[in-house]
């Protein structure tokens, strides 16, 4: 049974779990800012800003407890073509009007949009992410010396093997801090989060993007903005679903919306690119026992105080004990399970599930794999729907025939249903009964009247019953045999 937590309960039920986990996924969060920013094209500070701002707003306005948003990898994709072209004032501008087109979809309550995502996209969407994540971290292992393998290996090990010893504190904390102290004491020369960039030294400050207000700029803006809120909103929700699994609890997807919009909104105007949901970070706050608000608020402050007050000491730690932490991710991350149910699914489930994989990593576009996961199911709804469809020809009796039609009539199944009638040995009376049919489009209607024009052509008297209410409505509305003299019974 799914338990609704209460708000108090979602702040403070848990506190000592939210934020140990929130101070892990801080500084877990720190080079994937860093990372991400210089993905976009902009300086360090800007996702590192954008991290901070979007994981409070989110902890206070968003719908989903326990999960972590912050810049990310997707959204920076988006962003190289803006601040290459137009540089980072654009890319600020752009991220408050996203902000903005996603509280106008809350609003709209277009978050009920993801429930044509079925279960095989939504697990193709976890392998593909959980492929990306292991992928991102090995710019960080090819051709490095052997000390880092070694730094790494140790970091899975105290990962994996310290939770058989005790659960008082997160293994990936204790392996980040435990790891830095080692190698700074015994002066292991192998790369740091120092040397990703240059971290800031000052607290945000607000301000209005300096940009020429004008139709010119808007018309800028809107697409990338446009594609930044619809990548963001899908990924925040997709995410919250693997949450809601994680932890048994609900989402307020709309509020999460509504959340995401917020955040973005002020990222924008303190300086920060835009951001959404993080999966990796927010599988490392669940299984590192963060459950409540508390978590997200912890891990943007904790962030934002070791970058400005501790960066000397957050510069030493290094990325092999980030990638540990980041393969652990990955490995809890995937859906093992795959690969025994594509054995057990259906061959069209495992198709989508693939499909939605091999796009995703592919192109290393969220949105690009999930659209192309929902494509395929519907493509493969429709296909079972049609093929569900019978006409069945009773026969012919005394110079009447009648036809019984069973199942869904819509774009996909017209064909079927109009090919389904003889036409050249037609008697002279014809009855088609629909009750137990349902006319969806108007395909289906334009089919229905190719079938009784082409039957009244060739001589017959047709009746046609048993049209349930929506579909009469539909008929009438948008059929033409009727205006044509066609004798109609809806109640035998």
């Amino acid at each position: 049974m799914v338990k609704n937590y209460s708000l108090r309960e979602q702040w403070v039920g848990n506190v000592r779990g939210d934020v140990l986990a929130g101070i892990l996924v801080a500084l877990a969060l720190i080079p994937e800012a860093i990372a991400f920013s210089i993905i976009a094209g902009v300086d360090p500070q800007v996702g590192l800003y954008a991290s901070f701002c979007i994981a409070v707003v989110t902890a206070i306005a968003g719908g989903r407890p326990g999960m972590i948003s912050a810049a990310t990898g997707a959204m920076a994709l988006l962003m190289v073509d803006l601040v290459r072209d137009h540089g980072l004032q654009y890319l600020l501008a752009a991220t408050v009007l996203a902000g903005v087109l996603q509280l106008i979809a809350a609003a709209l309550r277009l978050n009920t949009l993801m429930r044509f995502v079925s279960r095989s996209v939504v697990i193709g969407f976890v392998n593909a992410l959980a492929i990306l994540i292991f992928l991102a971290q090995l710019p960080e292992l090819i051709g490095m010396p052997w000390t880092v393998f070694a730094v790494c290996g140790a970091g899975l090990a105290i990962i994996y093997l310290l939770p058989l010893l005790t659960k008082a504190v997160p293994s990936p904390l204790v392996a980040i801090v435990v790891l830095t102290a080692a190698c700074v004491w015994l002066g292991i020369d192998i790369r740091t989060v120092g040397d990703m960039g240059e971290l800031p030294s000052s607290l945000p400050t607000f301000f209005i993007p300096d940009i020429p207000w004008s139709w010119e700029t808007l018309q800028i803006l809107l697409p990338v903005s446009a594609t930044l809120a619809v990548v963001g909103l899908l990924e925040s929700l997709m995410t919250a679903q693997i949450v809601e699994d994680m932890t048994d609890t609900p989402t307020d997807r709309r509020r999460e919306c509504a959340g995401q919009g917020a955040a973005n909104i002020a990222a924008g105007f303190f300086g920060g690119m835009a951001g959404c949901a993080m999966i990796g970070q927010s599988v490392i706050n669940v299984a590192s026992g963060g459950r409540g608000r508390l978590s997200c608020l912890v891990s943007g402050v904790v962030l934002l105080v070791l970058v400005v007050y501790g960066s000397a000491w957050v510069s030493m730690i290094p990325m092999a004990a980030l990638v540990a932490v980041m393969i652990m991710v990955s490995i809890g991350t995937f859906h093992w399970k795959s690969f025994a149910e594509l054995k057990t699914h259906p061959r069209t489930a495992n198709v989508i599930m693939i499909g939605t994989v091999i796009v995703t990593v592919a192109t290393h576009d969220l949105a690009k794999g999930v659209l192309t996961g929902v494509v395929l199911t519907a493509l493969s709804f429709a296909r079972r729907a049609s093929s569900m469809l019978v006409v069945d020809d009773r026969g012919e009796v005394a110079g009447s025939r009648t036809y019984v039609v069973r199942g869904q009539v819509f774009f996909a199944s017209a064909v079927q249903f109009a090919n389904s009638f003889d036409y050249i040995h037609t008697p002279p009376n014809v009855t088609i009964d629909l009750r137990e049919a349902h006319f969806w489009d108007t395909s289906a209607v334009a089919a229905l009247d190719r079938v009784v024009l082409k039957l009244r052509k060739h001589g017959a008297d047709v009746v046609v019953l048993g049209l349930n209410s929506a579909s009469e409505s539909l008929v009438e509305r948008l059929g033409t045999h009727r205006r044509e003299g066609a004798e109609l019974s809806s109640g035998h």
